[in-house]
């Protein structure tokens, strides 16, 4: 979604290099790159909180790791398996833990940055159908639409 040259987008680092990756972010104009692994650790060379943050730097990208809008390691399983009930259930505890006071404030975050500029919320998979960030992004997303119809 992006509006007025800001918004938000969701991007995975799967089958992915840490150079390409930053430069895809350029290309696409991004200007906060937000982390919402749990634990920021890559055995990918480049992606770890660290080096990740300053390759993003370096290309005048701003990082911002929010562990609150990870998904606990035993959550993960399901979301490799969408459609089924196992999947199911893990988005359900997922969407459970977003409505904690720490989540909650972690997407108001969010939401307040996107409405300022281009931000890109990061995790692994390639794909959002199996990944976590995809309810990061719908909150947010929803969050923004109900600001412009106020």
């Amino acid at each position: 979604m992006w509006t007025d040259g800001n918004g938000i987008m969701g991007v995975g680092y799967e089958g992915m290099d840490s150079e390409a990756f930053v430069q895809g972010l350029v290309a696409w104009k991004v200007e906060t790159l937000v982390d919402v692994r749990l634990h920021p650790l890559s055995r990918k060379k480049g992606f770890s909180k660290r080096s990740l943050s300053e390759l993003l730097t370096a290309s005048d990208i701003k990082y911002l790791h929010l562990p609150a809008l990870g998904n606990p390691k035993d959550n993960r399983e399901g979301f490799a398996r969408p459609g089924t009930a196992e999947g199911d259930a893990a988005h359900s505890k997922y969407k459970d833990l977003l409505q904690g006071a720490d989540a909650q404030s972690a997407l108001e975050r969010v939401t307040e940055i996107a409405r300022l500029q281009r931000v890109a919320v990061l995790c692994f998979e390639a794909s959002e159908r199996g990944c976590h960030r995809q309810f990061v992004l719908e909150e947010v997303k929803s969050r923004m639409s109900d600001l412009a119809t106020v």
